[in-house]
């Protein structure tokens, strides 16, 4: 138990750090906001976001736990061939860059269904309200199932309770300081998942049980496309690059930068840093493929390619040293906060301005609709939980 232990400390402590960080964000950010535009704050940071942490929250908001673990269940189980989230999540950046930063910024709108609500009228805005809201319910499940698998292998915790608690410590700090505090806590995030996924991936590779020679053939880790297949992999890869930028956590970042010109670069520069970052959880994946588990000590079972949701956390449990078994924990738990509280503070900003404020309420005060952004935080983190909660593919949620 003295293992489990331990890991459950090491998280316990990774989530008062990211806590204490949004906290203070909140506080020190509320002390600069003048009377009457906290609203703006709260969802687009009064457009002061600067060049590094405007990078940093672009990057951390893509490369979720959907992304690390999703990148190691597709590797072990498919192949290089069929990873097409990262690829095609990655892609979607430089296309949202070159086609909508510009017109998005200078038109000043505050978020992505302000332009469809400008020219078809306030319901239409209302009514295109739900398929985002379903798309960051289905991502933010699926971020809050990667943590949950990953601590239940790793740290023996209930998956349902971490879910849980995730999902509440990330409504905690974005009701209090909206984006400038999912921006500072996905900075320490980022970092976070950097120093877990690159000291884990080497370590799991030198474990005696890993072959890379007997247990692994090349078909095996670059994957196959069927002639048959064919439509479906475009299909996909279509869906994930093109429906990666109708976000409005993607849109709620480029618009909260300061200028127009360093909101493009940074889009174009944070695709680079997401193929990055997946390098080392595709690697994972490969492992998990080319490890012989019945000489695994500790487990001696065959682990199958239905089995592949749990590709990452059973190669930091059991192929990697205990502490670094954590560090890696923490990348993930990192990768799972940075991307949660990007989708319920999306979600939440949709529904105080599109649906709220525009089609109910237009002459609703600031207080009111401060108040409807904090109810909105905390019903669309019930729904993504529910979400996590009753679904267990990440990949398929992804």
């Amino acid at each position: 138990m003295g293992v489990y232990v331990t890991g459950v400390i090491g998280v316990i402590v990774f989530y008062v750090a990211v806590l204490a960080v949004g906290i203070w964000a909140a506080a020190f950010k509320r002390r600069q906001v003048a009377q009457g535009h906290f609203q703006a704050d709260m969802m687009l940071a009064n457009r002061r976001l600067g060049p590094l942490l405007g990078v940093f929250t672009l990057i951390a908001t893509w490369v979720g736990g959907a992304f690390v673990n999703g990148t190691a269940e597709a590797m072990f189980t498919r192949g290089l061939a069929w990873c097409q989230v990262p690829i095609g999540y990655s892609l979607s950046l430089i296309f949202g860059a070159m086609l909508f930063v510009r017109p998005m910024r200078k038109a000043e709108y505050v978020t992505m269904l302000d332009p469809f609500q400008e020219r078809y009228g306030a319901g239409i805005g209302g009514l295109l309200f739900l398929p985002a809201l379903c798309g960051d319910l289905f991502w933010c499940g699926a971020v809050l199932r990667a943590l949950g698998s990953s601590l239940a292998v790793v740290a023996g915790v209930d998956p349902n309770i971490s879910v849980c608690a995730s999902a509440l410590l990330a409504a905690i700090y974005t009701v209090f300081g909206g984006l400038y505090s999912v921006a500072c806590t996905d900075a320490l995030q980022l970092l976070c998942i950097l120093l877990g996924l690159v000291i884990a991936a080497p370590f799991s590779m030198v474990h005696p049980a890993v072959s890379f020679e007997n247990h692994l053939t090349t078909r095996d880790w670059l994957g196959h496309v069927k002639s048959e297949d064919i439509g479906e992999w475009v299909d996909g890869m279509l869906l994930l690059v093109f429906g990666g930028i109708p976000w409005q956590g993607y849109f709620q970042r480029i618009l909260s930068i300061k200028s127009t010109s360093v909101a493009t670069t940074l889009s174009i520069a944070s695709m680079f840093g997401c193929l990055i970052l997946a390098v080392p959880s595709a690697l994972i994946g490969v492992v998990a493929r080319a490890t012989d588990w019945s000489s695994v000590p500790g487990y001696n079972r065959t682990f199958t390619t239905e089995d592949g949701n749990a590709a990452m956390p059973m190669v930091l449990r059991y192929l990697t040293p205990q502490w670094v078994s954590f560090v890696g924990l923490g990348a993930i738990s990192a990768a799972v906060m940075s991307s949660a509280d990007s989708s319920i503070l999306a979600s939440s900003s949709m529904f105080t301005r599109n649906v709220y404020k525009l089609t109910i309420r237009p002459k609703a005060s600031e207080r009111e609709l401060n108040w409807v952004l904090r109810i909105a935080v905390i019903a669309v983190s019930i729904l993504s939980t529910l979400v996590a909660l009753t679904v267990s593919s990440v990949y398929y949620l992804s």
